[in-house]
């Protein structure tokens, strides 16, 4: 190889975490936030030998079948339902995400959605906003209490289970169901018990989702799950959209089968289903549960790290920190 090799970031991120690239790598990083499509992005990717991106940067086979430098591509989150893994896996190509740096802040947030519409502070606030309140009556904006309620939890992995740490300060009991059981000092440590899916949605006062989007976990709350529910239930999904029929879930809010609900994801984003914009019982956040300055600059630095790594580089040199296909380097080994 000639000079450097290439590094090219899809997204303005923290310019002193990726000066640590800059001894090793020629970089390239976008000044703003954009959502390329396939062409444009296959053509972004042909000259680089390694890509820090985000979840708005759909990469499969079409994307780096014209990019035969490219080693690695670094996703900027947890997820990589954006990534085609077998795909980058059959080019040779490494992948990696961000687990762990974002699990407190993310519990943090979904505690936030949980408390804010259990207790009605979004159509609050916007009615105070429009200089509605003059008084209120005794038995206007009565909320639901946490303390005595079960919380349920689907999808109980890094994230899920700082969720449920959190609950026992909220005097609450939690219920989990996941792919397999969690062992019993972990079950402990959340004080959760595990219960199949029909029952998490019987017994749930509030309902967490913190599932990965699979083939298996779209539309994993439907219309049928939703009538499942006690009427008086809040839903709360931090997970990815497709994990909820948006269009189900509408229904049901507005027909007061739910008491409430909070998003912070939702399916086809940015785009919102019409229906939901329209509810005052749902809390709509654009996809914010990491968005901390420390927990986006350990997001950089995790990703800045596997890509140090996967050249060579750094304490982890040879071994990136958080790769999803390390068998990859059996085949194509690190430069």
């Amino acid at each position: 190889m000639i000079g450097k090799p290439r590094v090219w970031i899809s997204r303005p991120t923290f310019s002193d975490i990726v000066a640590r690239l800059e001894p090793h790598f020629e970089v390239a990083t976008e000044a703003e936030e954009t959502v390329f499509p396939p062409v444009v992005l296959a053509g972004k990717l042909a000259s680089c030998d390694a890509a820090i991106v985000g979840l708005n940067q759909r990469i499969g086979a079409m994307e780096v079948a014209s990019a035969p430098r490219l080693r690695i591509v670094a996703n900027l989150a947890v997820g990589y339902d954006n990534l085609d893994i077998p795909a980058l896996t059959a080019a040779g190509i490494a992948a990696s995400n961000t687990p762990d740096v974002l699990s407190e802040s993310v519990a943090d947030f979904t505690w936030a959605l949980l408390l804010g519409s259990a207790r009605h502070i979004g159509a609050a606030e916007r009615w105070l906003r429009e200089g509605r309140w003059r008084a209120n009556g005794f038995k206007d904006w009565l909320g639901l209490d946490t303390r005595g309620r079960t919380l349920g939890i689907l999808g109980m992995g890094r994230i899920g289970q700082a969720i449920a740490r959190r609950a026992t300060g909220f005097g609450m009991q939690v219920a989990y169901q996941n792919r397999s059981r969690l062992p019993a000092a972990v079950e402990a440590g959340c004080a959760a018990r595990y219960v199949d899916k029909s029952t998490l949605l019987a017994e749930s006062d509030f309902l967490v989702l913190a599932v990965p989007l699979t083939a298996e976990s779209h539309h994993a709350i439907g219309a049928a799950e939703l009538a499942a529910m006690k009427p008086t239930a809040v839903l709360v999904n931090i997970a990815r959209g497709g994990v909820v029929d948006d269009a189900a879930l509408a229904a049901a809010l507005a027909g007061r089968r739910l008491a409430a609900a909070a998003l912070d994801v939702f399916e086809g984003e940015p785009a919102v289903h019409p229906a939901l914009l329209a509810l005052d019982n749902v809390i709509l956040s654009p996809h914010i549960a990491s968005a901390t300055w420390d927990t986006r600059r350990a997001m950089t630095a995790l990703a800045v790290d596997n890509v140090l790594a996967l050249f060579g580089h750094g304490p982890d040199a040879g071994h990136p920190p958080s790769l999803l296909n390390p068998g990859v380097l059996a085949v194509r080994p690190a430069p």
